[in-house]
């Protein structure tokens, strides 16, 4: 693993196991077992030290996304199967890596406050978006771009509601249901109208 990976891995870890304010500098070259200051060296600031981190999770995040089908022309992607694509991919995500979310919900508070950090969580949520879009245009939505804020905002409150809500983790199947309801709801509705969650 190259430095900059085991820096940014070891803050992810700091960030779940002791919150915000014990992520420092210090912290992770202790953590890591690196001489003192080689985190400096790689990330002079907190900013920079914020970005490097948020910059691993998205890469991180990505990842568990690969296995998306790459956007076809409308039509091409069968709702049932990236129903079930969907629900395995977010199952993993709940059973085998909630270090994640963990540490990017803790990012993303400290970026409400952090125009910096605001900055870089926003083009990495954008990339999410955009390919939700696509995806749902090859599923048939007539509204891809709408209907793609919807799709994140329905996962998102999944895994905040296991990871750091009373919900605990749904099953599989519950995950698969979900998401099939929520693609129907969509593919079958009309193209235009207002936002549910309170966008034009």
């Amino acid at each position: 693993m190259h430095r900059e990976e085991l820096v940014a891995e070891t803050a992810i870890t700091l960030l779940v196991e002791r919150g915000m304010r014990g992520l420092t500098h210090r912290a992770v070259d202790e953590a890591a077992g690196l001489p003192l200051g080689s985190t400096s060296n790689l990330a002079r600031t907190r900013a920079a030290l914020l970005a490097l981190t948020l910059a691993r999770l998205t890469a991180l995040e990505e990842a568990y996304f690969a296995a998306t089908p790459s956007p076809g022309p409308p039509g091409s992607l069968s709702a049932a199967g990236l129903a079930d694509l969907m629900a395995t991919l977010l199952y993993r995500r709940l059973t085998e890596d909630r270090r994640t979310a963990l540490a990017r919900y803790e990012l993303a508070l400290e970026a409400t406050r952090r125009p910096d950090l605001r900055q870089v969580y926003d083009q990495a949520g954008r990339r999410f978006r955009e390919v939700a879009a696509a995806v749902l245009a090859a599923a048939g939505s007539r509204d891809p771009e709408r209907h793609g804020r919807q799709f994140v905002a329905f996962a998102e409150g999944v895994l905040f509601d296991a990871v750091a809500g009373a919900g605990g983790t749904p099953t599989q199947e519950a995950l698969r249901s979900g998401m099939r309801e929520v693609l129907h709801g969509m593919l079958a509705g009309p193209a235009s109208g207002a936002d549910p969650i309170g966008r034009a």
